[in-house]
C-alpha cells in the first residue's frame, strides 16, 4: 500500500483531473490512499508544529515514512522504483508538507529522506510528479513500456 499525506488541499479542476488520472492508474497495481491536511497560516514555528501533529496522527507504527525534504538522497526513476519494490510490503507513506517545510517531530518519525530536486515546487504540483514517479516505478518493476 502507498499513502500519500499531504498539506494542502487542491483547488484547481486539471490539477484534481491529473491526480485521478494517476489514481486511476494506480489502481492496477497497488492500493493509493491520499490524505489531504489543512495547511495553517500562523507563525512558522507554530504552523509547522499544528501540521505536524496532524502529519503524525496519521502515521502508524507500521508505516515506512518517507519524507520529502529538499535536502534528502535525490534518486533516479530506476532507483526509486527499486526502491519501492524493496519496501511496499512496509506501507510507504511519503509526506509533503506544506511551505514552512517539516516539524522535527515529523522528521524524527522518517524513515527515509527523498528529494526529486534542489528545486522548490508548489506542493500542489509535486503531490502530482510524486504520483507520476509512483506509478511510473510500477511500470518499471512489472517491466512494462512506459519509462524511456
Amino acid at each position: 500500500m502507498i499513502k500519500i499525506i499531504c498539506v494542502g488541499k487542491i483547488k484547481e479542476k486539471y490539477l484534481k483531473d491529473a491526480i485521478k488520472e494517476y489514481q486511476k492508474r494506480l489502481s492496477k497495481y497497488t492500493k493509493l490512499k491520499i490524505i489531504e491536511l489543512p495547511d495553517y497560516n500562523y507563525d512558522t514555528v507554530k504552523t509547522k508544529m499544528e501540521e505536524g501533529k496532524n502529519i503524525l496522527s496519521k502515521i502508524t507504527d507500521k508505516d515506512f515514512v518517507v519524507t520529502l525534504e529538499i535536502n534528502g538522497k535525490e534518486l533516479d526513476s530506476i532507483n526509486l522504483s527499486s526502491f519501492i519494490d524493496k519496501n511496499i510490503s512496509r506501507n510507504i507513506t511519503f509526506v509533503i508538507g506544506g511551505s514552512n517545510g517539516l516539524s522535527d517531530d515529523v522528521l524524527k518519525r522518517s524513515d527515509y529522506s527523498l528529494s526529486f530536486s534542489k528545486l522548490t515546487f508548489p506542493h500542489q504540483l509535486f503531490r502530482i510528479l510524486l504520483l507520476e514517479q509512483i506509478y511510473r516505478s510500477f511500470k518499471i518493476i512489472n517491466n512494462e513500456s512506459y519509462h524511456k
